[in-house]
């Protein structure tokens, strides 16, 4: 049997809920990269409407993508370029109406609209290989690279923590270990970089194999 769309959107949704990371609410707001807010764009440019804008923006979030360009398998495959491999795609849904004809007790025929909603995997650019270079975005550069703070770089590289860049999100993600951050550049300073950085290395420490620290807590923001 085909998997339920509705279901899949209503389990991706519950899920962040009970994360309390509702990352596909706020991908304006992480301070690092203001600016205009994007919708997630088909191959062609066309924005995607809907349901799947928070889902886009949220698996941007999650997984650090850059580019708010999106497209299928197939799209890819077009263009000349391919999906790199041990990629995973990202749900979207298609809604519309097909009209039927229904024969009605007296012999007479009734038309009626019928909404359906079925779903397909689509993939950011940033998985894809071999496009041409206007899909693939870089954040703007706000500080010189060159600014970066040795001795603190070294602090944080002898923690051993997984430190990823990319996306417009600094996080701790606890299914994966890993701390998410922005790029340097996109920094207003390499004092609030390394702020940022240590801040998510702080709820890094409260794994079991680190810290083991609980204290009670069960959902964001609450005392524990």
């Amino acid at each position: 049997m085909k998997t339920d769309v509705y279901q899949k959107l209503t389990d991706k949704i519950i899920a962040d809920l009970e994360k309390g990371e509702l990352s596909w609410l706020k991908p304006w707001s992480s301070g690092n990269l203001e600016g205009k807010i994007t919708k997630p764009l088909r191959h062609n440019g066309m924005p995607y409407n809907g349901i799947n804008i928070p889902m886009l923006w949220g698996a941007s979030v999650e997984a650090g993508f850059l580019s708010p360009y999106w497209m299928t398998f197939r799209q890819a495959k077009e263009l000349g370029a391919y999906v790199k491999k041990g990629e995973r795609g990202n749900l979207v849904v298609y809604a519309n109406t097909i009209t039927k004809t229904e024969e009605q007790d007296d012999g007479g025929e009734e038309e009626r609209k019928i909404s359906f909603m079925k779903g397909y995997s689509v993939f950011n650019v940033e998985q894809i290989e071999g496009l041409r270079v206007h899909y693939y975005t870089k954040p703007e550069s706000i500080i010189d690279p060159a600014l970066r703070i040795e001795h603190a770089d070294g602090f944080f590289a002898a923690t051993r923590a997984d430190i990823r860049h990319g996306g417009n999100s600094a996080h701790y993600r606890g299914g994966s270990g890993h701390v998410q951050m922005p790029a340097f550049e996109t920094f207003r300073s390499p004092e609030t970089y390394y702020a940022a950085l240590a801040h998510e290395l702080t709820h890094w420490t409260k794994h079991k194999s680190r810290l083991d620290r609980d204290l009670g807590r069960k959902r964001w923001g609450d005392e524990g």
